[in-house]
């Protein structure tokens, strides 16, 4: 679950999720079947019940109940045929449901409107071009290069057809460049796993060096001078039962065509031990081939960066001395540099963000200049910088997007007009040497597109590799972005799309989706797939609650730890929001989260049971107090707590969700789902959440859970797992607020 790494890209160390917030969690290979004739909520009929071993626990004076802690033994059979029998029950009932089939016809029909799409795209100095590229015949991205944006196409990788004999689901999940792109790194990752291989290859020649990494999961190597070698993080070997598989990783410096035995350990807690790195800490180092820096950073979850730094000659040299550049108390998000000064985009004294500037080779932070100051409306949310101007961007509460210029020196910011209305923006450049700078747009109702700013004429070129597509069906959308009070009386952002034709009568099905965790914002998005709920005439919602970004810093600390309960408070109240003003009505309620979103909807479900109608939680958070003792929790502790501390254990106790079901209670129909490799969200706690779930509930409505053996987080699906997987989730959710189309009869 949850982790988060980063890079060195543009010469700003990009902070980014490894999962996709909206690229909903491919946990289902379904084909569909006729409906059959059954009651609207369809009883589940299993061989066997969830093994019991009810453990009870003390918590500084708290006494705490696990009644199915047998389910964290995932390797014991009695296990293993509970989450078989409970996977087959409810793919059976997902193929039931009349309407899924047109939602996946009409998925695949958006799908061949495009003759291809784009994705991770890098560009190197020298104006070459990597993107992995999907065609209507692809399961998975094939990666391309090109020189220039005109130039011509040429295929380098096909993972799918490479590893086909395999018996596994290959996919490419990241590319990096040499300098001159003479070189390229692939990762590919099989199943869902996220343990990746990295294989080398020529660029001229297409011919793959003789040896493969394994073991590579948390940073995309970075290539250092020369273009014949690279920096890359791997984790440790297991040697014993019982070893967390992501403690302890090093980072390491590989040679094209040596072998990976031989490379040389360069920043771990065991070549650093005076830098107190802690096992469930990530260590990674990035070369920024412009200053001349190597930077290396301690990650875990926490936003606030930990950063040490030496100049790129000390590789030369038998252990190198890392100079600190920050840590967290100096709240520092992100940065850039050029090759004098360093860029920092801080929260400090500042909620919605500013950048300042200091020196590089003797920063004084404390003292540092103002470049960007904080909007007290708008949060800034990114900044790169090319050889001629800063840009960066700002947002209002998450949803409306602005673009400024800022010339070095005492130039006022300029604000740029877009070539539409955004609500997302994402900025690239290729740093302070270069004036190139392109952007990323997009909103709920406009496709992404990119584009290249041309500073000297004021003018935006269109420049999207991915072929353009219409659809009409999505011409009359309406979209609001509206502020609604809390339980609290804090104003929460609130995302409202929804077909003009429809009246507020209370009587449309209603879809909310939310996440509320690590600061991170949802920003909008274009997914025609996702938008069929509106072409059913429902109303499709986005809760942009405390724990994200949205608002700044602050709303951000205003949804973790002690404070996490504003989370799926903040859900309830947009719930009943949009019930209260006709939006829709009572029995007309579907929410949705992933990942840290789990612990939203699990929450929202077991505080009112009553508002909702279906709660689709998809490889959750579900038994966050337990956390710790999965391989991925430890790193995670910064968000959501210890249960080494009493304040915080008490947190933890309250924004469990499976600990909160109780006995007896009319609980709404509930699709829980997990991936039976994903490193994250460890498989049992969705398993214990749905089993606890199952026994206390007393409604007719189902409680359906499935594991994918062949799935993790999500990343890595095949465009058919991704279909098949959102197929499952909105009819699920129509199916349950009633909607003609999609009940059983």
């Amino acid at each position: 679950m949850f982790f988060y790494s980063f890079r060195l890209t543009n010469i700003m160390i990009l902070r980014h999720s490894l999962f996709a917030l909206f690229a909903f969690t491919s946990l289902f290979l379904l084909s569909p079947l006729k409906p059959v004739s059954a009651e609207q909520n369809i009883p589940t009929k299993l061989h066997s019940a969830p093994p019991e071993s009810s453990v009870v626990e003390e918590y500084f004076g708290t006494k705490v109940t696990d009644p199915f802690r047998t389910l964290e033994s995932l390797e014991n059979p009695k296990v293993q045929l509970w989450i078989k029998e409970q996977s087959d029950e409810a793919k059976s009932i997902l193929q039931r449901i009349p309407g899924r089939r047109s939602l996946l016809e009409k998925m695949h029909d958006f799908d061949s409107r495009k003759s291809s799409k784009v994705y991770n795209l890098s560009i190197t100095d020298n104006n070459r071009y990597f993107y992995l590229k999907e065609t209507p015949t692809d399961e998975t991205g094939k990666l391309f290069f090109r020189d220039t944006f005109e130039g011509k196409e040429t295929l380098l990788f096909d993972a799918r057809a490479y590893f086909a004999s395999s018996g596994k689901e290959y996919v490419i999940s990241g590319v990096s460049a040499s300098e001159n792109g003479e070189n390229i790194a692939i990762s590919v990752s099989a199943n869902g796993s996220e343990e990746s291989n990295i294989l080398i290859m020529d660029v001229a020649s297409k011919k793959l060096y003789p040896e493969r990494i394994d073991r590579c999961r948390f940073a995309a190597p970075s290539w250092v001078k020369g273009g014949h070698s690279f920096l890359y993080n791997r984790t440790q070997p297991i040697m014993h039962a019982g070893q967390n598989p992501q403690y302890d990783s090093k980072t390491f410096l590989h040679r094209t065509g040596s072998d990976p035995s031989t490379d040389r350990e360069i920043f771990s807690n065991a070549v650093n031990p005076e830098l107190h790195i802690q096992s469930a800490d990530i260590p990674s180092v990035d070369y920024d081939r412009h200053s001349g820096y190597l930077f290396a950073t301690v990650s875990n979850v926490d936003p606030r960066l930990t950063v040490y730094y030496a100049p790129a000659s000390a590789l030369s040299k038998q252990k190198i001395t890392w100079k600190k550049l920050f840590s967290p108390e100096d709240e520092i998000h992100d940065f850039a540099v050029t090759k004098n000064e360093l860029y920092l985009y801080t929260p400090k004294n500042a909620p919605r963000f500013k950048v300042v500037k200091t020196s590089i080779s003797n920063p004084d932070i404390l003292h540092a200049e103002t470049v960007v100051a904080e909007d007290p409306k708008a949060k800034l949310t990114s900044f790169t910088l090319t050889n001629n101007a800063l840009y960066y961007t700002q947002s209002l509460n998450g949803v409306e997007a602005r673009l400024f210029r800022n010339g070095y020196g005492n130039v006022k910011a300029k604000e740029l007009e877009l070539p539409f209305k955004a609500g997302t923006i994402g900025l690239s450049s290729k740093g302070f040497r270069f004036p190139d700078i392109w952007i990323v747009i997009a909103g709920w109702s406009n496709d992404f597109r990119r584009y290249r700013f041309d500073a000297a004429k004021n003018t935006f070129s269109l420049e999207t590799l991915s072929s353009p597509a219409e659809y009409p069906e999505y011409r009359d959308l309406a979209v609001e972005e509206l502020m609604i009070p809390s339980h609290d009386g804090v104003m929460v952002p609130l995302s409202i799309v929804y077909n003009k034709g429809i009246k507020k009568n209370g009587l449309n099905p209603a879809f909310i989706y939310g996440y509320g965790a690590y600061g991170k914002s949802i920003t909008p998005f274009f997914s025609p797939d996702m938008l069929l709920w509106t072409d059913k005439g429902g109303v499709l919602a986005f809760a942009h609650v405390r724990g994200g970004g949205e608002c700044g810093d602050s709303w951000h600390t205003q949804g973790m730890k002690t404070t996490k309960p504003n989370t799926w408070k903040d859900l309830i109240s947009c719930a009943e929001y949009l019930e209260k003003q006709g939006y829709t009505g009572p029995g007309k309620i579907a929410i949705n989260g992933a990942s840290a979103g789990g612990i939203l909807v699990g929450m929202a479900l077991t505080e009112r049971p009553d508002l909702f109608s279906a709660v689709i939680a998809q490889v959750g958070a579900l038994n966050p107090l337990r956390g710790e003792e999965s391989p991925n929790g430890p790193v995670n502790v910064p968000e959501f707590g210890t249960v080494k501390n009493k304040e915080e254990c008490k947190a933890l106790i309250a924004m469990d969700p499976y600990l909160n079901i109780r006995d007896h209670v009319n609980y709404p129909a509930t699709l829980v789902t997990t991936g039976l490799n994903d490193p994250r969200v460890i498989a049992w706690q969705p398993a214990k959440f749905a089993a606890r779930l199952q026994q206390a509930n007393t409604s007719k409505k189902p409680i359906l859970f499935f594991a994918d053996d062949k799935a993790g987080h999500g990343m890595g699906n095949s465009k058919t797992k991704e279909f098949e997987t959102l197929a499952d989730v909105l009819s699920f959710g129509l199916w349950q607020t009633g909607h003609p189309e999609f009940q059983v009869h």
